[in-house]
């Protein structure tokens, strides 16, 4: 099963969520798609074993070929590609890798190369297998790095994926294989805000989803009246908790720290695992 851990913003606890998921599953996989800026090895701290780089396929340029007929300038709708003063110039920063231009092009000035855009390292954590996507610096999408995180799982029960915060394309492409969405939300007035943005996303992919409220109060929780008012599901409510707060602030998992937390994450995996059956 693949359990996607999802929210509007960064800050909310997804990653807090996740890495206690996978730390109580027994056997996992956890899968850091938030490649822009993954922190789920800081509380994991795996053994790595593997790393291999990932590519995306940019054109190159025969110069001696090159005929500046437009061609490929004209079909590239990312404008990737431009002639100045007969010059073929090529901005990769806003390549899509598509291709086309190279099939377009007629006198077979372009060919295919391949460019380094960041990587994936694979680790072990106790039973935990750890894989963790990084985009270079200055990259402009992650959704190629996301791919190669999912389409390559190793063999496990359960792959807890921690998603990118949003719901741009990158958040698209982590949940498009999911079984289960868990949407981690704050209890405030802009944690509303943020939780429609992913019940939105996850209702368009039509997946089956679960609530859970991190960081609550005694006080008054809008996000919890939302979810009432809007008959949503809330799978569990965690505290805003001073002790849970050192333990993150330290990098510890609170459910390999903590016995009432190992409880309080074994029941939201048990509903999760109950309700993506149902």
């Amino acid at each position: 099963m693949k359990i996607a851990v999802l929210s509007g913003k960064g800050g909310t606890g997804k990653t807090f969520i996740s890495v206690n998921l996978a730390c109580v599953a027994g056997e996992a996989n956890y899968v850091d798609c938030d490649v822009e800026e993954p922190n789920g090895h800081l509380f994991l701290k795996p053994r790595i074993f593997q790393t291999h780089p990932v590519t995306v396929e940019v054109p190159i340029l025969d110069k001696d070929k090159c005929t500046s007929c437009r061609k490929c300038v004209d079909f590239c709708k990312y404008n990737a590609l431009a002639l100045i003063q007969e010059r073929l110039l090529f901005f990769h920063e806003v390549c899509h890798s598509c291709g086309g231009c190279i099939l377009f092009c007629p006198e077979k000035a372009l060919a295919a190369k391949q460019r380094k855009i960041g990587a994936i390292e694979t680790g072990m954590s106790n039973h935990v297998t750890v894989i963790t996507g990084y985009l270079n610096i200055g990259e402009v999408s992650g959704v190629p790095i996301i791919k190669g995180l999912l389409n390559h799982l190793p063999t496990s029960p359960l792959s807890v994926i921690d998603c990118p915060p949003g719901s741009a394309c990158a958040v698209m492409e982590s949940i498009k294989e999911a079984d289960f969405c868990v949407l981690v939300a704050e209890p405030t007035p802009f944690g509303i805000h943020n939780l429609s943005m992913v019940l939105d996303l996850v209702q368009l992919f039509h997946k089956p989803f679960g609530i859970v409220l991190n960081k609550c109060l005694q006080e008054e929780n809008p996000a919890k009246q939302f979810c009432s008012a809007y008959n949503l599901p809330i799978f569990a409510e965690f505290p805003f908790d001073k002790e849970l707060g050192i333990l993150n602030s330290n990098g510890k998992i609170a459910a390999r720290e903590n016995l009432q937390y190992r409880k309080l994450f074994e029941a939201l995996l048990h509903t999760i695992t109950k309700e993506a059956a149902s």
